[in-house]
């Protein structure tokens, strides 16, 4: 910048000189600018003083949009600047070259008609007043012009280099102003300032304004670089992705093409309002998600569930009832009950054209054909069929599902099952739900709930799913081996039906009907190369078996199968021998079944080889069927203990104790001295002590036990019997009476008493089975003696029994270890 020159004297400044009205421009001493000026009065009076001295008093409008400026509309503060140069313009205006001298102040206009006269006097305060604090202020505020210069790159580097190096702080003050200043008015207060050191103070405040506001536009400019990096970046590799995808033919628009096909899929599902809402809003989040994001893995995981979820796919049930009875009859023998109850619900259903599903219980001793019959009412019906076990689950997660928010979540085993089945309305088996256990995460049962309550399935709510999902069209079946382990709630949603286990002649139908032909074809084997017959497949139920089921069963006939096949291996050496000997029929007998399963494994008789006081025969019920219990009393010198032994639980042990009471309270009838009791030890033992044993249905026994030791009277060996006791010898009813008769005719008893209120339990009992004993419902322990005992009490016996036979050493039937004997 030019130093202006020494400002004129007194005389000088008294003379009128031109004015140039200025729009939106203040001017400062030491300023050089190219000026253009287009009024008419603005051109005369530059000209006028062009011609004279060269100086001309500069002044701002207060408003810049008038055109013809009134005295009153100028700032009387100015400056008076010299002409360097004037150029006439094509268009008739006129560009100047000016430079800024001095502050000046407007005293008076002397003319303002063809153009503005003026008289001035010059401003007080100027270069030579610029104090020591002002050239203090002057190193501050270069430092702060030199820092905002640095964060303003609008302002040329020569130009600012120019600024840095003036050495006077009033000049460098003015040309730091007319740099950062931009409004109108805070130039021109700016200009009227004298004192060189408070404009330094407000230059100086001016710039750390402007510096916080470059750092924050720095800031907030790197932040949105940084983003637009970003940004860049996911799109370039948003594209580079979509080129292998194109490559890899995943698809003709890479993403874009596969976020289309997901939301056609979505609105194809047949999805309620809801879940499609949801599914879709999903989907936007997805889109938005880079595609490599953790997160979008997650959410994308869950679009595939709800599209894979049957939403409106379903099969046409099969109502013809003489189809499914076919279909039923096929696949299983007996069972009228099951197969009925199955026949009723597809009547009902032809009628009714919705019906809520049922939920059955299948509940009966393993290898009854509780699974396999589910696999026969799908079958019957047309629907698909899924199975899962439900044993040993204690997770209510494994039910309900997991909540999206942990790692690996999955929905639960219902609508994994749903899925899997991939329709609407599936005959869906849970297998064991008496089985079910909780501990700190949850009571799986409580979450069954919901599921199998015909009430509230058609709005089944998974964790992971998070929206509303119908099973009402699901047809679900339970199975379980016993009730007392099903919790109440759960147990009250479903309709028990009971399925015991079979008698000899049904096991011997089915292993001819089903299990042979089965195990045949499994093993590579013809009907003539492999042919059992009746006399030997029922040896195997009665002496290679003991079971309510046929599990065991079909295990010894694909045992004899892989003996049979190991012979023909052995025995043949080329295809064509092989062939002949597929075709020779082979009978086996049951004097062969030594050969091929050893030596028999239970006796046909398990009853006692003689009457023996002390000893009585009573009838469980427990998980695997009906068994018999002995139940062996000894007296023994002593003090009044009463032992039991066995491994029996609380109620076997309060049933012993009724039954004590019980014959203490006739000790005169049976003719025992008063306080006998206090005098011997009463020791009850039931062998097999490993097994547990539970039920008061060993009441009825457990009191002919110890009375038959009390009175040294022998127990008939062919007597079994089964019923609760009161303290008043009275017999009370009991349950799994069919099995237990079973088992007793298994066992070769003769005559089973049962209490009188289980009289019309019979009426489910196989009349082969009935044929085979003496049945005798009984009302109280009296008739439970006078059966039982060889003779009466009191009566002496006229003669001694006959010598038994002698016994063969036999070896101990190996029965199966059951859960503890109940009822």
């Amino acid at each position: 910048m030019t130093p202006p020159k020494k400002a004129p004297g007194n005389k000088a400044a008294q003379t009128a000189s031109p004015l140039l009205p200025l729009r939106d421009i203040v001017f400062y001493p030491g300023m050089n600018a190219p000026l253009f000026v287009g009024r008419p009065k603005s051109i005369k009076a530059l000209e006028k003083a062009f011609s004279e001295n060269k100086s001309v008093v500069l002044a701002a409008q207060k408003d810049a949009m008038m055109n013809d400026p009134a005295p009153k509309d100028i700032y009387q503060i100015g400056c008076r600047a010299e002409i360097g140069q004037i150029l006439k313009m094509p268009d008739g205006a006129v560009k100047a070259l000016l430079t800024g001298m001095e502050r000046v102040r407007i005293t008076g206009f002397v003319n303002s008609g063809e153009m503005f006269l003026v008289n001035y006097a010059n401003l007080a305060g100027g270069a030579a007043q610029a104090s020591t604090a002002a050239h203090s202020l002057h190193k501050i505020a270069r430092t702060l012009f030199q820092k905002y210069i640095k964060l303003n790159r609008r302002l040329p580097g020569d130009a600012a280099g120019q600024i840095t190096g003036i050495e006077d702080p009033s000049q460098f003050a003015d040309a730091v102003a007319a740099t950062i200043m931009l409004a109108l008015e805070d130039r021109q207060e700016f200009l009227e300032m004298a004192d060189v050191k408070t404009r330094m103070e407000k230059i100086i405040e001016k710039l750390q304004n402007e510096i916080e506001v470059g750092q924050i536009e720095r800031r907030l400019q790197n932040r949105v670089k940084r983003q637009m990096e970003k940004s860049q970046r996911d799109y370039y590799l948003t594209e580079q992705m979509k080129a292998i995808q194109k490559e890899l033919g995943k698809g003709p628009e890479g993403e874009k093409g596969e976020f289309g096909e997901l939301r056609r899929r979505i609105l194809a599902a047949g999805m309620s309002t809801e879940v499609e809402a949801k599914a879709l809003k999903e989907l936007d989040r997805l889109e938005q998600m880079p595609p490599l994001s953790a997160e979008g893995t997650v959410s994308r995981n869950y679009i595939d569930w709800l599209l894979d979820v049957p939403w409106k796919q379903g099969t046409k049930d099969n109502l013809d009832i003489a189809h499914a009875r076919k279909i039923l009859a096929e696949d299983h023998y007996g069972l009228e009950k099951v197969k009925e109850r199955i026949l009723e619900y597809l009547a009902v259903r032809k009628l009714v054209e919705r019906m809520k599903g049922p939920i059955l219980c299948f509940v009966g001793p393993p290898g009854v054909g509780k699974t396999s019959l589910g696999k026969s009412i799908a079958r019957a019906m047309g629907r698909k069929f899924v199975r899962f076990s439900l044993g040993g689950v204690r997770d209510e997660a494994e039910i309900r599902g997991h909540r999206r928010t942990y790692i690996g979540a999955l929905p639960g085993r219902i609508i994994q099952s749903m899925k899997k089945a991939g329709t609407k309305n599936p005959v869906i088996m849970l297998d064991e739900i008496d089985k079910v256990s909780s501990d700190f995460r949850g009571d799986p049962a409580s979450a069954l709930l919901e599921a199998l309550d015909p009430e509230q399935n058609s709005a089944f709510n998974d964790h992971y799913l998070e929206v509303d999902y119908d099973l009402s069209e699901v047809m679900f079946i339970t199975t379980a081996n016993s009730l007392h382990t099903i919790p109440r709630p759960l147990l009250d949603r479903m309709e028990v039906i009971h399925i015991p286990g079979y008698t000899d002649g049904e096991k011997l139908a089915i292993a001819r009907k089903y299990l042979l032909s089965k195990q045949v074809k499994e093993h590579g084997l013809t009907e003539q190369a492999m042919a059992i017959n009746d006399g030997a497949l029922l040896k195997i139920i009665q002496n290679y078996t003991r079971e309510a089921g046929v599990r065991n069963l079909e295990r010894e006939i694909a045992s004899i199968c892989r003996k049979v096949a190991r012979d023909i291996a052995e025995t043949t050496s080329t295809k064509k021998a092989l062939s002949a000997r597929m075709k020779t029929k082979t009978s086996l007998g049951p004097e062969k079944l030594v050969d091929y399963l050893g030596e028999v494994k239970f006796k046909d008789d398990l009853a006692e080889s003689r009457d023996e006081a002390g000893v009585a025969t009573g009838l469980a019920w427990t998980e695997l069927g009906g068994s018999i219990l002995k139940i062996e009393t000894s007296i023994l010198a002593g003090k009044g203990q009463f032992i039991l032994t066995g491994k029996l639980g609380e109620v076997m042990k309060e049933s012993a104790q009724a039954a004590l009471s019980f014959i203490r309270s006739r000790s005169k009838r049976f003719g025992l001295p008063g306080g006998f009791q206090n005098k011997i030890d009463i020791h009850i033992h039931i062998p097999e002590g490993a097994t547990p044993k539970e039920g008061p249905s060993a009441g009825l026994t457990l009191a002919l036990a110890m009375t038959s030791a009390l009175m040294n009277i022998p127990v008939r060996r062919d007597v079994a019997m089964t019923g609760e006791i009161t303290l008043r010898g009275h017999a009370l009813a009991i349950g799994g009476l069919r099995e237990k008769l079973l088992a007793a005719g298994r066992a070769g008893i003769k005559t089973v008493l049962i209490p009188k209120e289980n009289e019309t339990d019979l009426a489910e009992v196989p009349d082969n089975v009935k044929e085979k004993l003496t049945i005798i419902p009984v009302r109280n322990m009296d008739e439970v003696l006078k059966i039982a005992l060889v003779h009466p009490i009191g009566a002496r016996a006229k003669k001694k029994a006959p010598p038994h036979k002698p016994v063969r050493k036999r070896l101990r039937p190996q029965r199966p270890q059951p859960g503890p004997p109940l009822n």
